[in-house]
């Protein structure tokens, strides 16, 4: 009796050192600009070509503008990191979307989206959110740039076998609570080391209601609790997504990897490292008060000092936390409703898929952007785009005097021109919230899209239940 992570994890063992780490075969890698430079360069360097380039898909995502894609980048390192991935996947022959392709997007929206990411892949990036793959019933990571040159050169990887944990959330999710809420839940409960050297299967009646979109959200945000990866056993919601997108299998190919994925799946009776359960009743929409993605809670609640030294709490943990709270501008005892915000951002490879976009229009509908409030919306990938204008979202969205920028990875992080500035509140769907994340100085409150709407049509923390 196995686990899904152990059937998968096992069938792509090449080799095992001693005492070491595994040697596991690597069925699809992803490229960006900001990790691979430096591995195509030592390829270069010693003489060697990219051994399965066939495996290996490239574009741009972190530095690309929202704006004006066709015309130069303005901002220099920008250009040049995104210069050099062009040069480098067609010096080496990988597959490569540039900017403005109509597959181009955040890697980890696109890649699903055109069925690349298959159930029962070993998936990497140089990128730690690659987990939103494990969603398809991947065994998905990230990995640094030495570990890209190797995977480039060889299509393995050496890695330390992670231990095993199952997440399940039980019961009915309430209303206006969706897959950015329960996996800011479990942060808040589990902490930000509270998954650390695990790779994580997430199970439950809420998992298995979640739309293919909410199942890459979840997986997506594993590695905030410190996971190596998350997971999701495909069902007939995963294959229904995947059927017929262009390099899904098809025909009798189809009908033989279906067979396959159909056992994909953890067997009766076998044994996790270590299994937590909660109750999908006891959450509500999350916000984040603080400097990390732990720092959450429902937005109902206050916020809650950790333990005094008199009380058997630590020092230091007081320290940082105080820390933190100074740097947002918020005290503990307080509420965050009502709290005046200046940006809203929704998008980013936690929250940039149609049935986010679908969920803000839907919210927006009839109403009107907060005169007070900056708002940017920014679509995961060209094929979004053209589906938010398909199903004329777009023109609820400007009705509502919102505007529909480029693909990119955007606002999630300030490598490109979409920067919170100095001292703003953002409400944000993206998937982190550290210092300066989003600008120097910027203050970000991670929330779902309803959150977000609500605060973009408010100009203020609310309950979008309260609508």
């Amino acid at each position: 009796m196995t686990t899904l992570f152990e059937k998968i994890w096992d069938k792509h063992v090449v080799s095992r050192v001693k005492d070491g780490p595994t040697q596991l075969y690597i069925d699809r890698m992803y490229c960006h600009e900001v990790t691979s430079p430096q591995a195509f360069a030592g390829l270069r360097n010693r003489g060697l070509k990219v051994f399965r380039p066939q495996q290996i898909t490239c574009m741009p995502d972190h530095n690309i503008p929202t704006l004006h894609q066709e015309q130069p980048i303005a901002d220099p390192i920008s250009k040049n990191q995104v210069d050099t991935l062009d040069r480098n996947a067609r010096d080496f022959g990988v597959n490569y979307y540039p900017m403005g392709h109509s597959k181009n997007g955040i890697i980890h929206v696109v890649g699903p989206e055109n069925g690349l990411s298959l159930p029962g892949m070993t998936i990497v990036c140089g990128d730690s959110h690659t987990s939103t793959h494990g969603a398809m019933g991947a065994v998905a990571f990230g990995i640094g740039t030495s570990e890209v040159e190797m995977v480039l050169a060889t299509q393995c990887v050496f890695q330390s076998r992670p231990k095993t944990m199952r997440i399940s959330i039980n019961g009915k999710l309430g209303r206006c609570v969706g897959a950015k809420d329960i996996a800011l839940y479990i942060i808040s409960k589990i902490g930000t080391g509270g998954a650390t050297g695990y790779f994580v299967e997430y199970a439950g009646d809420a998992v298995r209601s979640l739309t293919m979109e909410g199942r890459f959200t979840l997986c997506n945000l594993s590695i905030e609790s410190g996971a190596r990866g998350g997971m999701i056993a495909p069902d007939e919601t995963t294959f229904e997504y995947i059927k017929g997108r262009e390099f899904a299998p098809k025909g009798a190919e189809w009908e033989k990897q279906l067979a396959y994925w159909r056992t994909l799946k953890t067997d009766d009776g076998a044994k996790f490292d270590k299994e937590i359960e909660f109750c999908a009743e006891d959450i509500e929409p999350m916000v984040t008060y603080g400097t990390n993605p732990g720092m959450g809670m429902g937005i109902t609640e206050t916020i809650q000092a950790p333990p005094s030294p008199s009380e058997g709490g630590d020092v230091a943990a007081g320290i940082s936390f105080q820390k933190s709270l100074d740097y947002m501008g918020f005290h503990a005892g307080e509420k965050l409703l009502d709290k005046p915000i200046d940006y809203v951002f929704i998008g980013s490879c936690t929250n940039g898929r149609i049935e986010d976009f679908r969920a803000f229009a839907d919210f927006v509908k009839g109403k009107k952007k907060a005169e007070n409030v900056v708002v940017w919306i920014v679509p995961g990938s060209w094929a979004v785009d053209k589906q938010i204008r398909e199903e004329g979202l777009d023109k609820i969205l400007a009705d509502a005097e919102f505007e529909i920028r480029q693909p990119g990875c955007s606002a999630c992080l300030a490598m490109n021109d979409d920067k919170i500035p100095a001292g703003k509140y953002a409400v944000s769907t993206s998937n982190r919230n550290f210092e300066g994340r989003q600008g120097p100085g910027s203050r970000t409150i991670l929330a779902g899209p309803l959150v977000a709407a609500a605060a973009a049509v408010t100009g203020k923390i609310t309950d979008p239940r309260e609508f």
